[in-house]
């Protein structure tokens, strides 16, 4: 046998070990696997090697389910649930990300694991104590007190004294403002394009979300690639050059915005030089990219389904505008003031439920200060227009966002009220 035919029939013998493997990998282990939990009492849609099991998983509840070749389980069982969060969390790994979920969050808190899980949170938590967050009210305040200007010389310019506005768009924008400054202080226009950036990698990551990753692909120059690749860049950039002006241009200290806190409590410096470090400027970059999303999104859906509770429950509207007027009555509410709303705080909370994470106390103090306000200024139900159809883009939204009647208010300090047949406020 010459080397031609030696050549050949080990490349034959190859190709069927690789072929024998991928069949193993997506026929054989996927039945013994299913067997295995099917014995177990649990059972669920079938599988399906290329899309595994997403186009039967809707109805379902307790279920095991394929994202392709790699098998899952849904529990929704609030036991269940406990057990794999708290009690056993060391058991079980994170998810990996498609490509376009990892390009937005970052490898941040929501991704890492074990002793560097651990590492982050030690480190990022002084930039959330209550301490910290209360310096940030003012920049909360000075953002929402801007928004609602416009808001009244729209209002007070129509003859019906009413003004239907948007408010879901308006509080994506007003909490980009607020983290923008509250993130990166003096550098907060720079911050903007970091969010514009991350908004069109979050379009991305919503059209991929339950797509299956073909090992590979994302190294592949396709169009939407391409698209991720420039604007990963652009974030990466433009945080690296907020970060090196904090290190290289503040001689006393990284500021109180919360890069530079985070950024103090990541850094020991002795006689004004760096000399441990104990996150790497990657990790604080992808910390970065972590809240600028969690932030955002997750304040912005608060508050924005908060008003439609509001608008829907005037009787708590009242409820909460009357405590806010007995607390601090016109004048702009601080840290200490919001720290009595107990009223607001069991509402927000109601609204919450069971969220929890890092920034918690930052989401509530924000969504206090700028609820509060609106209330001083307005009262306010859902225009007739509004179409309940909440969908799920990595958070809960409505479609078709939450337009609302505002009516403004002209009260002193507190004064009484009742309600018209339409359900707007008159003035005594």
């Amino acid at each position: 046998m010459g080397y031609l035919e030696l050549a050949l029939a080990a490349l034959v013998v190859v190709l069927i070990s690789r072929l024998w493997n991928v069949l193993v990998y997506l026929i054989w282990r996927p039945f013994v696997i299913t067997k295995k939990f099917r014995e177990q009492g649990i059972r669920g849609p079938s599988y399906n090697f290329w899309s595994g099991s997403l186009e039967e998983i809707k109805e379902r509840t307790t279920f095991l389910y394929w994202f392709g070749p790699q098998p899952k389980i849904c529990i929704t069982d609030p036991e269940m649930v406990k057990q794999v969060l708290s009690n056993k969390f060391g058991s079980y790994s994170k998810a990996n990300p498609n490509p376009n979920i990892f390009a937005l969050l970052g490898k941040g808190l929501v991704f890492v694991e074990g002793s560097d899980w651990v590492r982050h949170r030690s480190l990022i938590n002084p930039a959330f104590t209550m301490d910290k967050l209360k310096m940030m009210t003012k920049t909360m305040a000075e953002c929402t007190r801007s928004m609602i200007e416009g808001w009244q010389s729209q209002a007070f310019d129509h003859e019906a004294q009413r003004k239907e506005v948007e408010l879901s768009r308006e509080f994506q924008e007003l909490v980009a403002d607020v983290i923008s400054r509250i993130a990166f202080g003096s550098s907060y226009k720079e911050g903007k394009e970091v969010f514009l950036a991350k908004k069109a990698l979050q379009k991305l990551a919503i059209a991929t979300w339950l797509k299956v990753h073909i090992p590979g692909f994302k190294y592949l120059p396709s169009r939407r690639n391409i698209e991720k690749w420039k604007l990963d860049k652009k974030v990466s950039n433009t945080l690296m050059k907020i970060t090196q002006e904090l290190l290289y241009f503040r001689e006393s200290g990284c500021g109180n915005d919360l890069l530079g806190l985070m950024m103090e409590a990541s850094t020991t410096n002795y006689g004004g030089k760096q000399e441990h470090q104990t996150m790497s400027m990657d990790e604080i970059i992808d910390e970065c990219k972590t809240f600028f999303f969690a932030g955002h999104e997750t304040t912005s859906n608060l508050l924005t389904w908060s008003m439609f509770l509001l608008s829907t429950n005037q009787e708590w509207q009242e409820r909460l505008r009357e405590e806010v007027y007995r607390e601090c009555g016109k004048d702009i509410p601080d840290a200490d003031i919001l720290g009595k709303l107990k009223l607001m705080t069991m509402f927000i909370l109601e609204t919450l439920r069971p969220r929890a994470c890092i920034d918690q106390n930052f989401a509530m103090l924000e969504a206090k200060i700028i609820i509060a306000m609106i209330l001083q200024k307005f009262s306010f139900s859902l225009s007739p227009g509004y179409i309940h159809a909440p969908i799920d883009l990595l958070m809960l939204q409505p479609t078709y966002g939450l337009p609302i009647i505002l009516s403004p208010l002209s009260f002193g300090v507190f004064e009484m009220v009742s309600y018209s047949a339409d359900k707007h406020l008159i003035l005594y």
